[in-house]
């Protein structure tokens, strides 16, 4: 594991910067939900990462979202920016953030469900199931935010 996540931890070391990030909540059937099985750290996920020089933000989730999973996607809406300074991101490498995150409600489109060298499985699950699932909390805000039907998008 090379990544982990402190999330209203006073044992968080202090973030160093911000990272530009977006994620994906992609829906099959309004009954289960694209998630990967993250290599860094051994948690469920939606799909995402950082936005790249030159990309907009939804060039950004594309990308993303076909090299994690595979799969085409459309973006339908933002679900919320999420940059709360109590979730912090340490990597093994030194690397400290400070969470600041787009995630976006999209469909899929096209492609084929594939993991990457990101992820351990990728696959649609069942709603249902997120209660038993290894999954960090900023990750089930996210989602909650996305399953609510808000028309308007969260500022966390």
């Amino acid at each position: 594991m090379n990544r982990t996540d402190y999330y209203y931890n006073d044992d968080a070391p202090k973030p160093l910067k911000i990272v530009p990030a977006v994620s994906a909540v992609v829906l099959h059937k309004e009954r289960e939900i694209l998630l990967q099985e993250r290599v860094d750290n051994g948690k469920w996920s939606l799909p995402g990462g950082n936005v790249e020089p030159g990309e907009t933000a939804e060039d950004s989730i594309k990308r993303e979202v076909m090299e994690e999973t595979g799969l085409d996607i459309a973006v339908k809406h933002l679900v919320g920016v999420y940059s709360d300074p109590n979730h912090v991101i340490a990597y093994q490498d030194g690397e400290v953030r400070q969470q600041f995150s787009l995630c976006f409600l999209c469909e899929k489109t096209g492609g084929n469900i594939a993991a990457s060298n990101e992820s351990k499985k990728v696959e649609f699950i069942s709603i249902s199931e997120l209660d038993v699932l290894n999954i960090h909390i900023t990750q089930k805000i996210r989602i909650q935010d996305a399953l609510c039907g808000n028309t308007k998008a969260f500022i966390r």
